[in-house]
């Protein structure tokens, strides 16, 4: 299973960007969720179970799509640069 970092932007095999501000487990279920935040709109907070965060993508629904994990790691070389440049261009 892939492994999930918190505070690293994952990109959504649609293309927005989020960041993974942390994880938690509902107390009835015991089922682990992230918790995370988009990086665009009104920046709003979600909650997604955590194998389905990290699940490959339904290629049979989404035939066309390059990417192979629903959401992907991407590796921002200036993270402070990144987030001020969104800032400026979409207003995050």
């Amino acid at each position: 299973m892939r492994k999930l970092e918190v505070n690293r932007i994952y990109k959504h095999f649609k293309g927005d960007y989020y960041i993974v501000l942390g994880t938690g487990i509902n107390s009835e279920t015991l089922v682990e969720y992230v918790i995370y935040r988009a990086l665009y709109g009104e920046g709003k907070v979600y909650l997604r179970e955590i194998n389905n965060f990290l699940s490959e993508v339904d290629h049979e629904k989404y035939p066309n799509v390059k990417q192979k994990y629903r959401l992907e790691l991407q590796e921002i070389e200036s993270v402070k640069k990144w987030f001020y440049t969104m800032w400026i261009e979409v207003g995050i």
